[in-house]
């Protein structure tokens, strides 16, 4: 079992159990089904292990990991309103299953049971997690109404894109680790590496999941590739491809935005290969990975105590599902 494997059980059984009152059951038994319906709760155990790097695990370091969880499950709940989603994980979403009232109402007892436990630490730090907590809940939001807006915009530049996902993706992965240093009593220096390499760690994932959505391999991935370009996703790839391509190849993209046809994605995957994208979005993501890393040797804890988070941004970096 690795120091990652071994994190992730430790948190399951710490979160396995009751997080909600039993009544209204038409309320609170929706948000456990979800919450029972795991992902590879990546982010409290960042929150672990950015504590862990300093030493023994202190118990308040799962206070905070199952704060982070419940938040980013809020901001599941109600992604998935936004983006009309019928399934999360597989499973049906709270909203199509109760109503978009049920789950917005889930979502924000989420956030307020997710303070709960951030209020359990020690008052010591309390303060300065409370300070980073917030600004991160804001900027996650912020994010997701970027997101949105794009959606409206004929034209959005690979800078803007970058923000975007900064703000909806990466800061959470960083605010988990900057917590659970906070905790360990880190340095204002090591919180910033820490935090630095969770920020550029998390862009390297979105250019991986945005390439593996293009180019995966569907038997790995699991789910048909090309999803993105059949819903004209403002990707990295599609930004960056928009802005190489060059005279029929590039009408010819324009029109495939347009329209949906059986070909499409064949299509549009031929442009991009012919104008090299897969190969930046290759180098894009070691770009991102190699700073993330750098950040991570500044750090001023022994190289060994680093060696679990350098395997986890292998495995979310290099993975090809």
């Amino acid at each position: 079992m690795t120091g990652i494997e071994k994190l992730q059980q430790e948190f399951e059984v710490y979160f396995n159990h009751r997080h909600f009152p039993a009544s209204p059951a038409t309320l609170y038994d929706p948000l456990e089904l979800f919450l029972s319906n795991s992902g590879k709760r990546i982010r409290p155990v960042l929150c672990l292990m950015g504590n862990e790097l300093y030493g023994d695990l202190h118990p308040d370091a799962f206070h905070l990991s199952a704060a982070i969880e419940l938040f980013h499950n809020f901001t599941l709940v109600h992604d998935d309103i936004m983006d009309k989603a019928p399934l999360r994980r597989g499973k049906p979403t709270v909203h199509a299953v109760h109503g978009e009232p049920t789950a917005l109402l889930g979502g924000d007892v989420m956030m307020v049971v997710a303070y709960d436990y951030i209020n359990r630490i020690p008052s010591t730090f309390l303060q300065e997690v409370l300070q980073l907590f917030n600004k991160t809940a804001k900027e996650v939001c912020e994010g997701q109404q970027l997101d949105m807006d794009f959606e409206k915009l004929e034209k959005v530049s690979l800078e803007e894109y970058l923000n975007m996902i900064t703000l909806k993706t990466s800061v959470l992965l960083a605010c988990s680790l900057q917590m659970g240093a906070i905790l360990a009593d880190a340095s204002k220096e090591d919180q910033y590496h820490l935090y630095e390499f969770g920020r550029n760690l998390g862009i390297a994932f979105q250019i991986q999941d945005d390439y593996l959505d293009a180019f995966g391999d569907p038997d790995k991935f699991g789910k048909q590739v090309g999803g993105d370009i059949q819903s004209n996703k403002k990707t990295f790839l599609m930004i960056h491809a928009l802005e190489t391509a060059q005279g029929n190849q590039l009408q010819e993209l324009q029109q495939l935005m347009l329209m949906q046809s059986p070909d499409k994605v064949e299509r549009v995957l031929g442009i991009f290969r012919s104008c090299g994208i897969d190969q930046w979005a290759d180098e894009l993501k070691d770009e991102y990975l190699s700073k993330a890393l750098l950040h991570l040797e500044n750090i001023s804890v022994s190289k060994d105590r680093k060696s679990g988070l350098i395997e986890l941004a292998y495995y979310l970096i290099k993975r090809d599902k």
